[in-house]
């Protein structure tokens, strides 16, 4: 237990801005399974300050610009750098020359344009959802982070020197992907029991989480022949992003 309670603590303060307490004994292989954990923590604290706000009776766009804005801090707009890394490298047309464009720390015309767009689908997606945002939240941030768990699982890292190579050097097979099992299976419950919603729309939410997250991992798979860290972060925002696009259908 004192094993998993290091992964976890490592887990939030690589993947986030949540303070620890100072005396909290960190470990940081094999974070990434918990990853899905912690877009459930993420989840759940921002949809309670959305909910506040919404006591409060503040207008459903300034309130969905303001959560967004919150997201973006307590991660330390971590995986939105690799939605602009990631752009700027897709703009290059010669495959050889896109990892090092995006090691460049500048921020080219494409990854402003992708970051801004991220950005944009998430606020007007939550300022249409019929539906209460805290599933909706806890929804899309668990999902962005099931995503990045299954491209660790399934596609090789680019740079084995890279400082996110040891995600996919610790990872460990089948035996890395419960937590994030267990994750899905604490919202769905969620969903059916607590507010709750048809079974149907909670079936068809499993399937579209899962066929974004497969696709959006293989095309950019496809795209690099491979994973980077700004590809991790990429497939996490978007799939975000297009989890909450997708639920404004319900």
């Amino acid at each position: 237990m004192k094993h998993i309670l290091k992964q976890i603590g490592g887990a939030i303060a690589f993947y986030s801005c949540i303070p620890l307490p100072p005396n909290w004994p960190l470990e940081f292989e094999r974070i990434a399974r918990w990853a899905p954990w912690v877009g459930l923590l993420l989840g759940v604290g921002i949809g309670t300050i959305d909910y506040s706000l919404a006591l409060g009776q503040m207008p459903v766009l300034t309130r969905s610009a303001l959560v967004v804005a919150l997201w973006i801090g307590i991660t330390g707009g971590l995986h939105l750098d690799g939605v602009m890394d990631t752009a700027d490298g897709l703009a290059v047309m010669e495959p050889e020359r896109r990892l090092a464009v995006m090691s460049d720390s500048r921020t080219g015309a494409f990854g402003a344009m992708a970051g801004t767009l991220v950005i944009l689908l998430k606020v007007c997606a939550l300022s249409n959802l019929s539906i209460p945002h805290l599933p909706a939240l806890v929804t899309a941030l668990v999902w962005g982070r099931i995503a990045q768990v299954m491209a660790i699982a399934a596609y090789p890292y680019l740079k084995p020197e890279g400082n996110n190579a040891f995600h996919t050097n610790a990872f460990q097979g089948m035996g890395d992907l419960w937590p994030s099992a267990m994750g899905l299976f604490i919202i769905t419950v969620c969903q059916y029991y607590g507010f709750p919603f048809a079974w149907q729309s909670v079936l068809g939410g499993i399937l579209m989480g899962i066929s974004l997250s497969l696709g959006i991992s293989y095309w950019f798979y496809y795209q690099f022949k491979g994973m980077t860290g700004d590809v991790y972060g990429a497939i996490v925002e978007w799939t975000e992003a297009l989890v909450l696009c997708c639920l404004t259908l319900i």
